[in-house]
């Protein structure tokens, strides 16, 4: 896999599409755990964010830690996170990018209307000025835009 690469493995892809489908119109977040930038499970965590969840996500400290036990748990690492964007674009926002941690996959599904649509993956750049955005299973749809701004919410 190239360095902004992420594969999906067998179910992981449906399984986050069926989450931002249960949540909406409210934001999902999961923890994608996997190796290698194959992800082979993805982990729901709770929304906990005092925000209002319909238009942001939190993962908390102790969140954190559960899904990087969980990775160990079933052998593998902590490759990133994932989220749902209600009734909005699957690209970052600038709360996504105030809130990034560097190496990290960041995996968004677009949940319009209550069903899933486009999915995109996003990592941030060494400047933490924006993100690049990434090839997801071997797929770049928007390969005319290879970076992003914040640009909603």
């Amino acid at each position: 896999m190239t360095k902004n690469s992420t594969r999906l493995g067998a179910g992981v892809d449906a399984a986050i599409r069926r989450h931002g489908e249960e949540t909406y119109p409210h934001e999902c977040c999961g923890a994608l755990i996997g190796s290698g930038g194959v992800v082979t499970h993805a982990e729901p965590l709770p929304n906990t964010t005092e925000e209002g969840p319909r238009r942001r996500f939190l993962v908390r400290p102790s969140d954190y830690r559960l899904a990087e036990g969980r990775a160990g748990e079933l052998g593998g690492e902590l490759l990133g996170f994932y989220h749902s964007h209600p009734d909005h674009p699957a690209r970052p926002s600038q709360f996504d990018l105030d809130h990034a941690w560097p190496t990290f996959a960041y995996v968004i599904v677009a949940v319009a209307a209550g069903r899933a649509g486009d999915m995109t993956v996003w990592f941030l750049k060494e400047d933490r000025s924006s993100f690049d955005e990434g090839t997801l299973n071997g797929d770049n749809e928007n390969s005319d835009s290879d970076t992003a701004p914040a640009v909603h919410r």
